[in-house]
């Protein structure tokens, strides 16, 4: 097998060819605007928009009326928070969420800080799981809204969602989850899980790029963030993308009924690939919870060895250091920091993201090149250090 092999499904994850499939014709044939009302292709626009709002709804268990489409989870959580934050302010200026946050969340919250809230971001155990005894001594009378994410996009550690939001239903105060990485294999549930607002993204649940969603429970109000034509019933104005919809919405159904069906094979082929790397190598540590995490995410720490020559050295497979939205920071990641690894660990840590169309064959042969990549650069490291000395 001389194909590259792809293990960075939390960066994005490819297109299923039963969702591009369904996307065509929008392009091409049903290429309407699903505003235009007065004719036949507006119409056939507009209720293939409301199918797929549908499908997207049935996979969080929300109504229909209570999705917003967006370019993607970026735009979801700016629109949540920011929305939430204008709408409850300045009444109510204060918003719990966690250091191990995705940026779009964490930055999002430096920007209600330089406009006057206040952010109070809690710590994690060195699995990266956030505690509900925490979040809950945190929620002050000034608190609008909690924001924890439901699976850890670097680490894969699932948060105590259900245990969250029955906190924050308790004290009165909103719930807003990043279920971005989540949302393809997890089984969620807005209302029995207390969640008032969801962010997800198509393309981390083999659907099209540029499209997302935003769930709002029906009756709390958020402000829209984007103005011009008052679209998706006054929340984010601009001309849908219908065929991304349509793909997002197929993708959303594909994830309800064959997800966690997904979540065991993948898994299996997760701990298939670690018992390999451990059988061949000494000196690596899983990041993360051992059992709360996703199925798709192996978080890997190669004792001396660098992550960025380990990648450069063994290019045929495809892995990340950290983020693919934090790419353009030279700093270390921030949830590793988060959970404890200092100096070395920092800079050898690898993570791996199997998913829908990962195969044994690759796995296997990934854990072959890396057994020898990592071999290599600790020789490397050792014949430098004897040069030295």
């Amino acid at each position: 097998m001389n194909h590259p092999i792809y293990l960075d499904n939390h960066a994005t994850t490819r297109v299923d060819d039963r969702v591009l499939a369904a996307m065509l014709p929008y392009f091409t044939e049903q290429y309407g605007n699903a505003s235009s009302r007065q004719h036949e292709y507006g119409w056939i626009a507009e209720a293939a928009v409301e199918h797929a709002r549908g499908d997207v709804a049935g996979l969080v268990g929300a109504d229909k009326d209570e999705i917003v489409f967006t370019s993607g989870a970026t735009e979801s959580i700016n629109l949540a928070l920011k929305g939430l934050a204008e709408a409850c302010g300045p009444r109510k200026n204060h918003l719990v969420t966690s250091v191990t946050e995705h940026r779009a969340v964490l930055d999002t919250c430096d920007r209600l800080e330089d406009a006057g809230f206040s952010v109070t971001r809690l710590p994690v155990d060195r699995f990266g799981m956030v505690d509900p005894e925490a979040v809950r001594s945190a929620i002050t009378e000034k608190t609008f809204a909690v924001s924890i994410m439901a699976a850890n996009n670097e680490i894969g550690t699932l948060a105590p969602v259900r245990s969250i939001g029955d906190i924050c239903r308790s004290r009165g105060v909103l719930f807003h989850t990043d279920a971005t990485q989540a949302a393809a294999t997890i089984p969620l549930d807005v209302h029995t899980m207390g969640i008032d607002l969801l962010s997800m993204s198509g393309h981390k649940m083999y659907g099209p790029k540029g499209i997302g969603a935003l769930y709002v429970r029906n009756g709390v109000r958020v402000i829209a963030q984007m103005d011009g034509g008052g679209h998706e019933r006054g929340r984010r104005s601009g001309t849908l993308n219908v065929p991304a919809i349509v793909g997002f919405g197929i993708a959303a159904s594909l994830a309800a009924s064959e997800g966690q069906r997904d979540a065991a094979c993948i898994c299996a082929l997760r701990d298939h690939f670690v018992a390999l790397l451990q059988s061949g190598l000494d000196g690596i540590t899983v990041n993360g919870h051992p059992v709360e995490r996703l199925a798709t995410n192996a978080s890997l720490t190669f004792e001396g060895v660098k992550a960025d020559r380990l990648m450069m050295a063994v290019k045929r497979v495809a892995m990340s250091s950290g983020s693919a939205c934090s790419t353009a920071s030279p700093e270390p990641s921030h949830v590793l920091r988060a959970i404890g690894l200092k100096g070395d660990a920092l800079i050898g840590t690898v993570r791996f993201g199997l998913g829908r169309f990962t195969t044994t064959e690759e796995i296997e042969t990934a854990a072959e090149l890396l057994v020898e990549g990592v071999n290599h650069q600790r020789e490397h490291q050792r014949t430098v250090a004897v040069t030295s000395f």
